[in-house]
């Protein structure tokens, strides 16, 4: 399991690793029942503060999507995969929608951003599919 965190890119770092969480559980990737590193050992490979990760794995518990079970760790809820589909879409969907009206305000037509879309979706999907032969 590898988890990545950019703490340039403006977003907390706690909330990186939540969206990626809910991510690995959307995609399956995190399995129902399938422990998560420790908070020790999640810091240590992100190089980030425990108290980040700690912070990350409340938000997740209280969402559902994590809990801990004493004397195991912690691992992924039952009902978690449905939950983070949801949440992903919602995710995309607000990220989507911020850039889309950055490009209509910087003055691009429909037309134009619906054609960088296109191209992009063709400069992407070479690199999808090389993405998908690796899992």
């Amino acid at each position: 399991m590898f988890f990545t965190v950019d703490p340039s890119n403006g977003v907390a770092i706690y909330s990186q690793i939540v969206r990626q969480v809910k991510f690995a559980v959307a995609e399956q990737t995190l399995r129902p029942g399938q422990l998560l590193p420790s908070v020790r050992q999640l810091s240590q490979q992100l190089a980030v503060n425990p108290n980040t990760v700690a912070r990350a794995f409340q938000d997740l518990q209280s969402e559902g999507v994590i809990e801990t079970l004493r004397g195991r760790g912690v691992v992924v809820c039952k009902g978690a995969v449905e939950r983070c589909r949801k949440q992903r879409r919602s995710i995309l969907a607000e990220r989507l929608s911020a850039v889309l009206t950055e490009a209509l305000q910087a003055g691009l037509s429909a037309k134009e951003v619906r054609k960088l879309v296109d191209e992009q979706l063709r400069t992407l999907d070479g690199t999808i599919e090389a993405i998908a032969e690796l899992q």
